[in-house]
Parts: C-alpha cells; sequence; structure tokens
C-alpha cells in the first residue's frame, strides 16, 4: 500500500525535489544546496531539518530555479541581465508553480522523492533534460496562469530601465530623457532635440522637486556624460532611442550576436554609475 506524505503548505520541504533536480553546474554555485546529503535516509535526521528550514535553504533553491525558468519566457539575455522590477524577472520566482508543474510533467515530487529507498544515491539529473522539463512546465504555466497578454505587453517595452528602481533622480532622467525606449510605434526624441526646440513641452515640465536650478544641473551632468563615451558606444544608445532591438542594433554596427550589445549597454550603465559616485551626484 503507498503511503501519502503530507506537510504544511507553506514547508519548504516540498522543494526538495527541485533541489535534487538542479544540474551539477548550478548545484555547486549553492552552498547551501550542495551540502545536502543524496539520500532520503541520510537526509532523516533533525540537522538536516534545520538546514531546509533555513532561510539560507530557501533563498539558494528560488534564485537556482528561477534562473532555469527565466530562459523560457522568450526574452532576450538571461535572468542577471534584468532586475526585479522587470514583471517576467519576478514571474520567473514563482516556485510553487514550478515545483507544481515538475511532478505535473515529470512525476518528480514529494511522494516520488520518499518513496526512494533509503539508501539509494540520488544521480544527477541531465543538464538537457532539465532544460526540456522546464521549458514545457514553463509554457503550461504561461498559459494556465493567463500570462500571454501581459508578456506580449512587456515585449513592446523592451528597454529593462523601464522596470529598475533608479536611486537618484539625475540617473532617472538621464534615462527618461535621453535614451529611453518604448515601443517602436511610439515616436521618441533625443534629449538634444528636446533641448533645441523651444515649443517643446520639456521645457514647461517642473522638476522632481520644483528646483528650476537642479534641473539644469542634472541636464548638465548629463551633457558632460554624454562627452566620456566612445562613438560606437553613444551610436549604440542612440539606435536604442530609435526604438531598435539589441538584434537590429548588432547587424546595423557590425557586432556578431545581440549579446554583444546587450553586454555594451550594461557596461555603459556601470560607466554611468561609477561616473555619478566619481563626480559625486
Amino acid at each position: 500500500m503507498s503511503v501519502t506524505y503530507k506537510f504544511p503548505h507553506d514547508s519548504p520541504i516540498r522543494y526538495l525535489p527541485l533541489v535534487y533536480m538542479l544540474p551539477y553546474d548550478l548545484l555547486v554555485r549553492c552552498p547551501t544546496l550542495r551540502k545536502l546529503p543524496r539520500s532520503m535516509g541520510a537526509l532523516n535526521t533533525s540537522e538536516w531539518g534545520e538546514v531546509i528550514g533555513s532561510a539560507a535553504f530557501y533563498n539558494e533553491i528560488m534564485d537556482a530555479v528561477a534562473s532555469l525558468a527565466f530562459p523560457h519566457f522568450g526574452f532576450g539575455g538571461w535572468k542577471e541581465h534584468y532586475t526585479g522590477w522587470c514583471p517576467v524577472w519576478r514571474l520567473s520566482y514563482a516556485l510553487p508553480l514550478w515545483a507544481k508543474g515538475v511532478e505535473r510533467v515529470r512525476g518528480w515530487g514529494l511522494q516520488a522523492l520518499f518513496a526512494l529507498p533509503p539508501n539509494y544515491e540520488i544521480p544527477f539529473f541531465d543538464p538537457e533534460d532539465v532544460k526540456a522539463v522546464m521549458a514545457e512546465v514553463v509554457q503550461q504555466t504561461i498559459e494556465e496562469q493567463g500570462w500571454g497578454p501581459m508578456l506580449e505587453v512587456v515585449r513592446e517595452m523592451p528597454c529593462d530601465e523601464d522596470f529598475e528602481k533608479w536611486d537618484t533622480n539625475v540617473r532617472k532622467d538621464f534615462l527618461r530623457k535621453w535614451y529611453h525606449t518604448r515601443s517602436k510605434r511610439v515616436q521618441t526624441v533625443s534629449l538634444e532635440e528636446c533641448m533645441e526646440d523651444e515649443d517643446s513641452k520639456i521645457h514647461s515640465l517642473p522638476a522632481p522637486e520644483g528646483d528650476f536650478t537642479g534641473q539644469v544641473e542634472g541636464e548638465d551632468f548629463c551633457q558632460r556624460f554624454k562627452a566620456t563615451l566612445s562613438e560606437k558606444d553613444m551610436a549604440i544608445l542612440e539606435l536604442r532611442v530609435e526604438g531598435h532591438t539589441f538584434g537590429e542594433i548588432a547587424d546595423r554596427l557590425g557586432y556578431k550576436t545581440h549579446s554583444a550589445v546587450v553586454k555594451r549597454m550594461e557596461a555603459i550603465k556601470k560607466r554611468f554609475i561609477q561616473y555619478e559616485n566619481e563626480t559625486g551626484r
């Protein structure tokens, strides 16, 4: 007669099957998870119970499984290219849904895990098999949860700065006025055009704190930062202003892949933060 194991709904133990599904190269980057024994008999001690109930266990399995889920949403790059302010990044952390989906697709859940012989050494899953399982799980979950329309909206706003919480008004103003990207169906203009056009409504907008002096200083700061960029970096940002995708920019500027453009964008953002810190903004 089969035994049904029951645990509290919020117990982290329900994520154990996901831990043992992690490919080796991902597991070794998780200091808490990689210490867990790979047999149910060895795991059945109070010591490991405390580990499974710890915040480190929960945080590491959340990050690891999110990195497996994110690529299957159909967005460029990988999870680390985005921030917690991007909706797709947040969806990739839907851990209860991934646990449920893996059990549905693969039959790999708590019941299967605890049905193993106590001394059975759980082997590592094949990375390609894990990838295929997660692809199916993510697609099924998108349909089940009705996320499709929302994901389409996010795709029309491909600039991940839209979802980032920037710490300073100068940085937010720089992104909003210069290379903030929207759908191609929306007309965009450069910062220079806004500043040169006397009829532009930008001149009638108050500064965030109502301080006109601060607004002028912020615009001057942006101009000085732009002067530090290389010609190619300037070209990348200007093409983003026009609404081009990373792939289109790569083709236009002669990069072999769009990932090279993504890396340049990341480098430019880091350069801006460094410049801001060096100038005391």
